[in-house]
């Protein structure tokens, strides 16, 4: 029997979230800079709303399984892929951002075809709309023990069911991993139940 994680989102540690609407790109650019030398904190700027949010543990380790899944995936199914992490997204005065991780697929890119982000602390005013000013066609977010899909569409973000990037990719399946108590065990499990798809 595997073991999962009862609540996901619960942390004696729990993420902290700061929110400051109004400011500039000059004034965001100022605050980040006090922030140079402050470990696990990251600073998000979208259209005059400034987010500061500290990166605890379960986060990164969300973060690291999704990547570790995510990269069986693109092995097994012979996938050309560019990640690029957390690199910072930036549109000169208007936003920046870095995802949790974020892909290139078939070549490599300036804007990354996908996006995925881990949400510890919910109800951000700028979760989707730092994405589609760089337009990213595909964000997904890791919340609450749930994957949610968008796909960028003329009027903006839509709800989507499957990926339209990776349509054979088993959500059912990549969820359930992501939740084993145990990162080996969920790699193995991911793999085989690939392998049983082909």
């Amino acid at each position: 029997m595997v073991q999962t994680i009862d609540n996901p989102t619960v942390s004696p540690a729990a993420e902290q979230h700061f929110t400051w609407r109004g400011l500039t790109w000059h004034q965001f650019k100022a605050i980040q800079a006090s922030f140079d030398d402050v470990p696990g904190v990251r600073l998000f700027y979208c259209q005059g709303v400034l987010e500061i949010v500290g990166i605890n543990k379960p986060h990164e380790a969300f973060q690291s399984i999704i990547g570790l899944l995510l990269g069986i995936y693109f092995e097994v199914r012979e996938i050309e892929f560019f990640p690029s992490g957390a690199y910072s997204q930036i549109v000169e005065g208007q936003v920046e951002y870095q995802a949790d991780l974020s892909y290139c697929f078939g070549t490599d890119k300036d804007v990354p075809d996908l996006c995925v982000e881990v949400v510890i602390t919910s109800g951000s005013p700028i979760k989707l709309q730092k994405y589609r000013l760089m337009g990213v066609p595909e964000v997904w977010f890791w919340e609450d023990g749930t994957l949610q899909l968008y796909r960028l569409q003329e009027q903006g973000y839509e709800r989507i069911d499957s990926s339209e990037l990776l349509p054979e990719l088993d959500l059912s399946l990549l969820k359930r991993c992501i939740l084993f108590a145990s990162p080996l065990e969920a790699l193995k499990e991911f793999r085989r139940g690939i392998s049983s798809n082909d």
